[in-house]
C-alpha cells in the first residue's frame, strides 16, 4: 500500500506540472500537438526513470560513503545530460520526424527541472531504491498525463472561436490554471 501511495501521490496529488509548477517551459512549448506531447512524454519517462535510478545509486554508493554529497547537483546534471544525448542520437536516427517535431525541446530535457527535481526529491524523501523508482515513474506518468491532456485541449481550442486578445499564450495560461484547480481536487481523496 505504501508504494501505491507514493505512486498515486506523484501521479495526481502532487503532479509535477499542475501542482508543483515545475517544468512549465516544456509544458507550454511542446503541447501544441498531441503527437509531439506524446513524444516528449516518452522521452521524459525514459530519461526521468533511468536518471533517477543512476542518480540514486551514485548518491548512495559513491557520494554519501565518500562524504561528497555536495557534488550531487553536478553529478545528477551530468547523468541527465548523458542520457539525453543518447536519447537524442537514437531519435535522430530512428524517428527523425519526432526528432524534428520536438526541435529545441529535446535537448532542453537536459535542463528540464522536473527531471533534476525528481532525482533530488528521491534523495531528500529518503526513499529506498524501490520507492525512488515508483516515485520517478509516478512523476513521469503524471507529467505525461498533464501534457497530453493539455495538448488535447489546445488542439480543440485552435478550432474554437476565441477572442483575438486571448489567442495563444493567454488562453493557454487560463487553461493550465483551470487544469491545476481540477488536479487540486485529488488532494481531498485522502484528506491531505
Amino acid at each position: 500500500m505504501e508504494l501505491f501511495g507514493i505512486f498515486f501521490s506523484a501521479l495526481l496529488i502532487n503532479n509535477i506540472l499542475l501542482i508543483r509548477f515545475i517544468a512549465l517551459c516544456s509544458f507550454f512549448g511542446v503541447s501544441n500537438k498531441i503527437d509531439t506531447s506524446i513524444g516528449m512524454s516518452l522521452a521524459v519517462i525514459f530519461v526521468m526513470t533511468i536518471s533517477s535510478a543512476v542518480s540514486w545509486a551514485l548518491f548512495h554508493f559513491i557520494l554519501a560513503p565518500l562524504h561528497l554529497e555536495f557534488l550531487r547537483t553536478a553529478t545528477f546534471i551530468l547523468t541527465i545530460a548523458a542520457l539525453v544525448q543518447l536519447e537524442e542520437l537514437y531519435l535522430k536516427k530512428m524517428i527523425p520526424a519526432l526528432y524534428r517535431a520536438m526541435g529545441i525541446y529535446l535537448p532542453l530535457i537536459t535542463t528540464n527541472c522536473a527531471i533534476l527535481a525528481v532525482a533530488f526529491l528521491a534523495i531528500d524523501y529518503r526513499f529506498n531504491f524501490q520507492q525512488a523508482m515508483v516515485y520517478s515513474i509516478g512523476v513521469s506518468l503524471g507529467y505525461s498525463l498533464a501534457i497530453v491532456l493539455f495538448a488535447f485541449i489546445r488542439e480543440r481550442m485552435a478550432l474554437a472561436p476565441i477572442p483575438k486578445w486571448f489567442e495563444g499564450y493567454p488562453i493557454a495560461f487560463i487553461t493550465a490554471a483551470l487544469m491545476s484547480l481540477a488536479f487540486l481536487g485529488f488532494t481531498g481523496m485522502f484528506g491531505l
